[in-house]
């Protein structure tokens, strides 16, 4: 298994990059992010990567960070996502926008990524959902500017009312408002009650 590549980047496509490791240069598949983060021809790069194996191919992917090799992993432990699909979707979104997409259960911003259906999507967020945490927090709401409360107290009613189906944005404000109410005395049930309550006004 080769966990990651060190080297010169040699050339890069549209979906691939060659990395030259003692003069022997590897061709390794990448979503668009992680080629945008490469930085220029010539210069050392180094990126984490997955040997992916079959009947009659080998292939590396590579990732500019552990957390994207990661999702890559998820991804394509959903039947029906193979390599490709699952680059898309990280070319597509950032980890933190795919992991706040499957935390609530937006199958729409998963099909924002080429080849990814309804059907698709709504596989990938349903499958995905108890594998990982809450959605991240601290980083600005695709839908806005919405910043996401930062308690695991928040993070975890966010989660309920995002199950219940009220929008990331929704149940952002309404978390952040019953939170600033009950203060530092504030239990998850009585958070979500007060968030459910803030939410449907």
């Amino acid at each position: 298994m080769i966990a990651h590549l060190k080297g010169l980047l040699v050339s890069t496509g549209i979906d691939s990059a060659v990395i030259e490791v003692q003069g022997v240069g590897y061709l390794v598949g990448m979503s668009s992010r992680t080629l945008s983060a490469l930085g220029p021809v010539g210069e050392a790069v180094m990126v984490h990567t997955e040997m992916l194996v079959g009947e009659d191919f080998m292939r590396l992917v590579g990732f500019a960070s552990g957390e994207e090799r990661d999702w890559f992993r998820l991804l394509t432990g959903v039947q029906g996502v193979g390599a490709r699909v699952a680059l898309a979707i990280l070319s597509a979104l950032e980890t933190a926008e795919l992991h706040r997409a499957v935390a609530m259960q937006d199958k729409a911003m998963v099909a924002r990524a080429n080849g990814v259906g309804p059907k698709l999507a709504e596989r990938i967020v349903r499958e995905l959902k108890d594998k990982i945490g809450a959605a991240p927090v601290g980083t600005a709401l695709a839908a806005g500017s919405v910043t996401l409360p930062t308690g695991t107290l928040a993070q975890d009613a966010m989660s309920a009312l995002g199950n219940l189906g009220f929008k990331p944005a929704e149940a952002s404000a309404a978390v952040s408002a019953a939170e600033a109410e009950l203060g530092d005395a504030a239990t998850l049930d009585a958070l979500v009650r007060l968030a459910l309550r803030k939410a449907a006004k």
